[in-house]
C-alpha cells in the first residue's frame, strides 16, 4: 500500500468535527474486504450488537449546583500522564488500513498522550514501533506461537525496546468464524497458510503459563480476554498487574455478553489487587464516563481509532482523540464532576436502550450529508 501524504491536524480539525465523519471516510478509504474485516464480527455478530447495548442500556444521572469551572479528563498510567483514560488497543493487521501501521499508531498515541498497544500480528516490529512511540506509554500484545523460551525472547525484546508491560490475549484459542470475511472471500496473509503447529501454543496457554511469567519477569503483566468474575479473580490472586475485560470486539466467541455487562462482576471479584480495562464498542466520551464510574481504570479503543487511521493515518487517530476528549470534558462538567475520580457508580443507572444496537448505532448521523 502506498503511504498518503498525511493532514496536518489543524487541516483535519476542520474537516472533521464530529466523530461520526470519520466512518464514511474510513469506508471510502478501504477496500471491501478490508471494511467488512474491521467493522465485521464472528457469526451472528450478536456479541458486537450486545457490547452496544449494554453501553445504550446505561443513563447518566447527573449532579448539579457544583463548580465545575476547571474540569479535567486526565488519567496516569505506570508513571505516565494520560490526557484521556484510553488505551489504544491491539488491532491486527494495521497495515490493511494504512501503510504507516502500527508505527503511526505510535506516533499519534505518543503526540496527543495515551498508551499504545501493539499486537504481535500487526506490522512493524515491536522495536520499530517503540521508536515512534518516543517517550510515550506502550505495551506489547503477544499471539504465542511457540514454547517457553520463544516467550521469554518476546519479553526480552519487548523490555529492551522500553514497553511498560506485556499482554497475553487469552480469548483466541481458536480463530473464530468471521462471516463477513467468509462472504467477501477475505483471508488475512497470515492464514492463507497457517502453521497450525505454532498456531497450537495458543490453543495451549493456560494459567501455569501466567504463573511462569510472574516467577521469571518483572516487567508488569496484562491479560487481554477476561470475560468473567471467576477467571478475573484467578488473575488478580496470581498477581497479574492489568486485568483487560473484553470479547475481543465482539469477534471471537458469538453470543457472549456485552462488555460492559461483565464489567461490574469482575470489580467486585478483582477488589482492587489489579488495575482493570475495558473494551467493546467503546465510541462516544459517555461511553468512557461510564466505564470509568462503573470502576474500570482505562478504556481501549479499537475501531474508532482505526477509523481515524484509515482516513488519516497519525493525524487522523489524533484527531478522533481530540474530539473524544471533548466529549469526556462536557459531559463530566454536566455531570457536575471536575475529574475522574470523583465518579462512582451512583453517576449510572439502567434504562432502556433506545436505539437498536449494531457496531455504529453510537453514531445516528453517520451517514448525513448536508
Amino acid at each position: 500500500m502506498k503511504e498518503k501524504t498525511e493532514e496536518t491536524v489543524e487541516t483535519l480539525r476542520e474537516r472533521f468535527q464530529a466523530l461520526h465523519e470519520f466512518i464514511p471516510a474510513a469506508e471510502r478509504a478501504l477496500s471491501r474486504e478490508i471494511w467488512g474485516y474491521l467493522v465485521g464480527g464472528a457469526e451472528t455478530e450478536t456479541t458486537v450488537a450486545r457490547n452496544r447495548a449494554a453501553l445504550d442500556a446505561l443513563a447518566l444521572r447527573p449532579r448539579v449546583l457544583r463548580d465545575v469551572s476547571a474540569v479535567s479528563a486526565a488519567s496516569a498510567f505506570l508513571g505516565h500522564h494520560l490526557r484521556l483514560p484510553v488505551v489504544l488497543a491491539p488491532v491486527g493487521s494495521l497495515e490493511s488500513f494504512h501503510a504507516g501501521a502500527g508505527a503511526a499508531v505510535a506516533r499519534a498515541a505518543s503526540q496527543f498522550g495515551v498508551p499504545f498497544l501493539l499486537s504481535s500480528v500487526s506490522k512493524p516490529s515491536l522495536e520499530e514501533a517503540a521508536k515512534a512511540a518516543g517517550e510515550g506509554p506502550r505495551i506489547f500484545q503477544l499471539y504465542v506461537r511457540g514454547d517457553d523460551s520463544w516467550i521469554d525472547d518476546h519479553v526480552v525484546r519487548a523490555i529492551d525496546a522500553g514497553y511498560d508491560a506485556f499482554c497475553f490475549t487469552v480469548d483466541t484459542a481458536l480463530y473464530s468464524r468471521r462471516e463477513r470475511d467468509i462472504a467477501n472471500r477475505f483471508v488475512k496473509p497470515w492464514r492463507a497458510n497457517p502453521d497450525h503447529e505454532a498456531m497450537a501454543f495458543q490453543a495451549g496457554l493456560n494459567w501455569n503459563h501466567v504463573r511462569r511469567f510472574k516467577e521469571r519477569h518483572a516487567i508488569p503483566l496484562m491479560i487481554k480476554g477476561i470475560a468473567t468474575a471467576e477467571d478475573a479473580a484467578l488473575a488478580a490472586e496470581l498477581g497479574v498487574e492489568f486485568i483487560y475485560v473484553s470479547n475481543h470486539g465482539g469477534r471471537q466467541l458469538d453470543h457472549g455478553l456485552g462488555a460492559m455487562a461483565m464489567l461490574p462482576e469482575i470489580v467486585a471479584a478483582v477488589r482492587g489487587r489489579a488495575r482493570i480495562i475495558v473494551d467493546g464498542g467503546f465510541s462516544r466520551g459517555t461511553d468512557i464516563v461510564k466505564a470509568i464510574a462503573l470502576g474500570a481504570d482505562l478504556v481501549g479503543l479499537g475501531r474508532l481509532y482505526c477509523y481515524g487511521l484509515a482516513a488519516a493515518g497519525a493525524a487522523g487517530i489524533v484527531r478522533v482523540l481530540e474530539l473524544l476528549e471533548e466529549e469526556v470534558r462536557i459531559a463530566l462538567g454536566l455531570m457536575g464532576v471536575s475529574t475522574l475520580a470523583e465518579l462512582h457508580p451512583g453517576f449510572v443507572a439502567p434504562a432502556p436502550a433506545m436505539a437498536a444496537p449494531h457496531v455504529h448505532s453510537a453514531f445516528p448521523l453517520r451517514d448525513f450529508r448536508p
